[in-house]
């Protein structure tokens, strides 16, 4: 899951990820798949056995701490917003135009934290992105 920082310059693009996991189960299944068809005068050699193993538990570990690392990116991206609440903030809108305003509002429906901003002349920008604040007074 990708989400934005504070002052991020890269614009906000979401990108459509196809994970493929392969479980314990699935490994089980496909060694149990090789062993049942190997050549029975040549049968699996048991040091590719663990360096199969090795490379699964690795890659399992892999997944795990990338799934770990999503969350504490989403946990920083909730209180960098929940901290711009009743701060005045400079962004840039989605015509590319700065404003200055105090957030008024969070919403976290969308998966990554978005912010309502009050103008002082009462126009109420919504859906305004983390890494679209530019300046936080």
């Amino acid at each position: 899951m990708a989400v934005d920082a504070i002052g991020s310059v890269l614009a906000a693009q979401s990108a459509d990820v196809t994970e493929s996991r392969l479980n314990q189960e699935d490994f089980i299944k496909l060694f149990m798949t090789e062993l049942s068809f190997q050549d029975p005068l040549e049968p699996i050699n048991n040091r590719e056995f663990l360096a199969q193993m090795a490379q699964f538990a690795n890659l399992e570990q892999a997944r795990v701490t990338n799934e770990s690392m999503d969350s504490l990116v989403t946990l920083n991206a909730t209180a960098q917003s929940l901290s711009l609440l009743g701060k005045q903030v400079e962004a840039t809108g989605s015509t590319g135009v700065s404003f200055i305003g105090t957030v008024t509002a969070i919403n976290f429906s969308t998966g990554a934290p978005v912010i309502s901003v009050k103008q002082s002349d009462g126009a109420v920008q919504t859906d305004v992105r983390l890494s679209q604040v530019r300046l936080v007074r």
